[in-house]
């Protein structure tokens, strides 16, 4: 027995969130069949799918729109939020007078902060600029504190034998935040789509959007709630990708397995 066990036990990860969902949708299309519930009020699994479908035309390009604004807002979360951590680590001064801006940003509402956007910038940079802010505050604070959780003894050794700062960088500060910053990346990804959507929100709300979450407020305009809830389907699996995406490459990368399942 122990050895069936221990056979099937890694699909059990998988197969149980599966099967899970499945169950639930099931559920959800039989509620509403039985209770013969309208669709402008809540439509069934099928007929979602079958919107997703119909309407591909409109809601893929919608799709593409928002994902390639998360994308580059997660990049340039990344590189400002590694470099920025990097110069905290090197002048506690410049943390000290900068670290406490960039929480401000975080603790402020996004949606409070779209409209001002939306009149200093066309939509799509307001937009980016949105999932960008949202994104950034996760990659800095992480990578800057697996900048300071380097090995007091290590650090010694290395000013002992006289290493240059990029050989410090490379080989031990580098390797030491690795974790940490791979764990703020995570955070980062899903946060980017968030600040998408909810800036594109506000830019269709403004009747300047383009993205997936104008469809969604378009759709709720017109009382088309198939179409709402087929683009909610599509953001959702969107989220779902790109953790899945984060978290192997994650996995992936030579080192830092151990560390991934310890964070």
């Amino acid at each position: 027995m122990n050895g069936r066990t221990s056979r099937f036990s890694p699909a059990l990860p998988l197969l149980t969130p599966l099967l899970t969902g499945l169950a639930a949708l099931a559920l959800w299309e039989l509620a509403v069949r039985w209770g013969a519930i309208p669709p402008y009020i809540l439509p069934g699994p099928v007929q979602v799918l079958q919107t997703l479908w119909s309407d591909r035309a409109i809601l893929l390009p919608a799709l593409g729109v928002t994902l390639w604004t998360t994308l580059e807002a997660l990049a340039l979360a990344v590189a400002g939020g590694a470099s920025l951590a990097l110069l905290f680590s090197r002048s506690r001064l410049l943390s000290a007078a900068l670290y406490p801006f960039a929480v401000v940003l975080q603790v402020t509402p996004v949606i409070a902060i779209a409209p001002l956007l939306l009149v200093w910038l066309e939509p799509g940079s307001a937009v980016l600029v949105c999932a960008f802010l949202v994104a950034f505050f996760p990659v800095l604070s992480n990578t800057a504190a697996g900048l300071q959780a380097i090995d007091p003894g290590l650090d010694e050794l290395f000013r002992l034998y006289g290493a240059s700062r990029w050989q410090r960088l490379v080989r031990l500060e580098a390797p030491t935040a690795a974790p940490h910053f791979l764990a703020g990346l995570r955070i980062a990804g899903g946060l980017a789509l968030i600040g998408a959507i909810v800036a594109e929100i506000a830019a269709g709300a403004a009747g300047q959007g383009s993205g997936l979450a104008w469809r969604i407020v378009e759709a709720g305009y017109r009382l088309n709630i198939p179409r709402m809830f087929a683009a909610l389907l599509l953001i959702s699996v969107s989220g779902v990708l790109i953790h899945a995406g984060l978290s192997l490459l994650t996995r992936l990368l030579p080192g830092q397995r151990v560390a991934a399942r310890q964070m």
